[in-house]
């Protein structure tokens, strides 16, 4: 599999949509084409990915209704993994098995923003890569944060829906109090 710059070689930077925008409510299509127009995007979304110092990015994200995503991102033992999913589900632990980990969480597309959100530590996704082989991943750490808030983008949730009123709020004067650093093309346009 290649790495993410070697994807992010082949890929142009895109601006990332905000919370705001329709396609980031809206579940997506399940990815029927492992062609070269998936290709490219996967290719597109690393790039886009590794400018805005992401983990993670799902289609929505740059405005592609499709259920992709990919991600860089470390497990629960430091170790970095990487790669694309499409078409995830995600199981998470129940019962004595499930654990929950209230670390802080952002969004690339509600840029300069985090709050605390209890996420189960484990998780397993299960899907195909870009040419539509099987994947899954036991993911543990911030790998699990990242598989269960990409897999949610991909069904038009986004992180600020699963908070309290309170740290809604928090996060929204947040993301007002750094949007100056953030262009609306961002990351296309560096942070200011």
């Amino acid at each position: 599999m290649a790495t993410p710059q070697e994807w992010a070689a082949k890929g142009r930077i895109l601006r990332i949509t905000r919370w705001d925008e329709p396609v980031m409510h809206t579940p997506t299509r399940p990815v029927t084409d492992f062609g070269p127009e998936l290709h490219q995007l996967v290719a597109d979304m690393f790039a886009t990915m590794i400018a805005a110092d992401g983990v993670g990015l799902a289609g929505p994200q740059v405005d592609a209704d499709l259920a992709v995503f990919t991600f860089c991102c470390p497990d629960g033992n430091d170790r970095i993994r990487h790669g694309v999913m499409c078409n995830p589900m995600v199981t998470l632990p129940e019962g004595r098995d499930r654990h929950l980990d209230a670390t802080e969480e952002g969004c690339l597309s509600w840029p300069g923003s985090y709050q605390p959100l209890a996420r189960p530590d484990k998780a397993v996704c299960e899907g195909v890569d870009e040419n539509g082989n099987p994947v899954r991943i036991e993911a543990t750490g911030l790998l699990a944060r990242c598989v269960q808030h990409e897999t949610d983008h991909l069904n038009g949730t986004v992180f600020g829906d699963r908070l309290s009123k309170r740290s809604r709020k928090l996060l929204d004067e947040q993301k007002q109090a750094h949007a100056h650093l953030y262009p609306d093309d961002w990351p296309i346009t560096p942070k200011g």
